[in-house]
């Protein structure tokens, strides 16, 4: 498998024959080129920064077999734009298994991480993708037997989210690589910051990606 990062916490996960491909959280900053050729998106929850709808509407236009999958309360909003062409999008819960872009899924944790006095109180979904995991805008750590992470996707940077909590959230999960995602809002020296932190603080395999980067995973 390849993993392409793109801005923020928009990624692409692609098989290495070009079989199967999965987007997961296009949102206001990701280029429009994020989705060329790819087979299903999926999406964590329903912020700006994860979600784009023109986006969405320019690619399913292109391609209207394009499958979506995300939590209901998202899926209905999607299914309910002007002009959206091509199958409604899948709602799937917490716990779920599904196949996308030809991948084995698994939904797991289900809410926001809150910020403060109970807010944001929304849904989010993670996906843990054949080892890959995608925990959207949560500190949710997977415990089930087939929820094994061999790869995770850290977020960096958020109103929600401490340095030291990025910190428990990989030593918990013990991946074998990490590489940091929603970090739009960090500078390059706190990018820096963060990745000294990671690197030196649990004991992962860190890398980070610049936009439009590819690596390969194992």
């Amino acid at each position: 498998m390849r993993l392409t990062k793109h801005a923020h916490a928009c990624v692409r996960i692609d098989s290495s024959d070009g079989g199967r491909s999965v987007l997961i959280d296009p949102g206001c900053w990701t280029e429009p080129q994020a989705f060329a050729g790819v087979r299903a998106v999926l999406y964590t929850h329903a912020h700006a920064d994860h979600i784009d709808e023109d986006l969405l509407l320019a690619a399913r236009a292109a391609d209207p077999e394009l499958a979506v999958y995300t939590h209901p309360e998202l899926a209905a909003e999607i299914a309910a734009l002007p002009g959206l062409t091509g199958p409604a999008p899948v709602a799937v819960r917490a716990g779920e298994e599904f196949t996308a872009g030809g991948f084995g899924v698994r939904a797991v944790g289900g809410r926001h991480a809150e910020t403060i006095d109970g807010y944001p109180d929304c849904a989010n979904l993670g996906y843990l993708i054949e080892g890959v995991y995608h925990p959207g805008d949560a500190l949710h750590v997977p415990h089930g037997p087939d929820e094994r992470v061999r790869t995770l996707l850290l977020p960096a940077g958020g109103p929600w989210q401490s340095l030291r909590q990025a910190i428990e959230m990989v030593r918990a999960i013990e991946p074998e690589h990490t590489f940091p995602i929603h970090d739009a809002h960090l500078s390059e020296a706190g990018n820096e910051n963060f990745d000294g932190w990671i690197d030196r603080a649990t004991d992962t395999r860190y890398a980070r990606l610049a936009p439009g980067e590819s690596a390969p995973l194992g």
